[in-house]
């Protein structure tokens, strides 16, 4: 008998997902320069040349057993050692190589994160609006996703809704920042906030509360500022990292764990996570991306590409009368629908070839995310029907 909890899950799909083919679908009919996709992000800079170089000397130069045999089941020691010492270098942090562990993207970190401080029964607490996938990645585990409501001026922390949430049945907070779909990038001020008050809750609760940072888009933020590395102000912190955004390498899934040497059991949990894979049958990235990745870990694509793309679309949303944060990051932005329901507005906007994402499941109704990892020209042409869209259908 096949299992019912996933048949289920046939009927609840992922609405980018759903949205994004529903656009590549009327690509095909119209051709893709007449289709404005702001659905999925999907990033559309080029790779460095460095990794393209670095994989082209590794097939040229390396064995291959080395390129295509099984790694550690914790992964290759020397990608590890070089993956701690590119982080204490950015980051002035102290980690070894006994506190990485390479992953399957940021997705496969998460799972390993979620399954390695939590039991069946307990919570994960996470602030909206968040990334949607966050719900079955945690109910996967057999722990429950708690969500702080909003703080809909900045999109930082409401700490006094966090500090009702907490409870001594959480066992983690699950942060993500620069923040899909917000754009938010915490300050240091809010994590020091945070970790003030984690620190509090492990007194009064008598137990460790881990913060899982989930940090994909650390490497795009705005205006020259820089993401604060949320594990500088909390011991207890797991963070989860995956190249796809920095090096724009979304379907090569290389990511990592990396474990803060000051975390409670920290010289435990990578090898925890190797027992974790037998599980879920992770069985470590692939050994060729680990020793290219090893080769650029502080080199990017060109994200300065999203920053451009940012300003035409924050400038047309303004003009048009839209309610919406400035993003200072990420490759997303989040206006406030211009109809309380933002279901409706989405589906208005498919008339005129538009595809953005309602936000139901982000936790937080009544707004759109829109995706602006595209060609900048097609960036404007489609500022320009969002334009038309509004002044026909909402005299804007």
């Amino acid at each position: 008998m096949i299992n019912d909890r996933f048949k289920d899950m046939l009927n609840e799909k992922s609405v980018i997902r759903s949205i994004s083919e529903r656009a590549s679908a009327r690509k095909r009919e119209i051709g893709a320069d007449h289709v404005f996709d702001f659905s999925i992000g999907n990033p559309n800079v080029a790779c460095p040349s460095q990794f393209t170089d670095a994989m082209l000397d590794l097939y040229s130069t390396e064995p291959p057993h080395a390129l295509h045999g099984y790694s550690p089941s914790t992964g290759i020691l020397s990608v590890r050692q070089a993956m701690a010492d590119s982080l204490n270098r950015r980051f002035g942090m102290d980690y070894e190589a006994m506190h990485l562990f390479p992953t399957s993207g940021a997705t496969g970190a998460l799972a390993h994160a979620f399954r390695a401080v939590t039991k069946p029964g307990d919570e994960i607490v996470t602030f909206a609006p968040f990334f949607p996938e966050y719900q079955p990645y945690v109910e996967g585990t057999g722990a429950t996703l708690t969500v702080v409501p909003p703080d809909t001026e900045r999109f930082q922390i409401d700490f006094d809704a966090f500090e009702r949430t907490l409870n001594p049945k959480v066992a983690a907070v699950l942060i993500n920042t620069p923040n899909n779909p917000s754009g938010t990038v915490y300050s240091a001020e809010t994590l020091e906030a945070l970790a003030d008050m984690l620190r509090a809750k492990q007194r009064e609760f008598g137990h460790d509360i881990f913060l899982i940072s989930d940090e994909p888009y650390r490497e795009i933020v705005f205006d020259g500022a820089e993401q604060p590395y949320p594990a500088r102000f909390y011991d207890n912190t797991l963070t989860c990292y995956s190249f796809s955004k920095s090096l724009s390498l979304p379907g090569e899934r290389i990511g990592y764990v990396a474990v803060n040497p000051r975390a409670t059991d920290a010289d435990l949990l990578v090898p925890m996570f190797a027992q974790i894979s037998r599980t879920i049958g992770h069985n470590c990235p692939s050994s060729s991306m680990q020793l290219a990745v090893a080769r650029v870990l502080d080199d990017t694509s060109d994200l300065s590409i999203y920053e451009t793309n940012m300003n035409i679309i924050y400038d047309a949303l303004v003009d048009l009368g839209f309610t919406v944060q400035r993003p200072g990051g990420t490759f997303y932005i989040f206006p406030k629908a211009l109809e309380e329901d933002a279901n409706a507005f989405a589906r208005k906007a498919m008339d005129y070839d538009l595809y953005m994402v309602p936000s139901d499941s982000f936790g937080m109704p009544g707004y759109l995310r829109i995706s602006y990892c595209l060609e900048t020209d097609q960036v404007r042409r489609g500022a320009e029907r969002l334009r038309e869209f509004v002044t026909e259908v909402y005299g804007g």
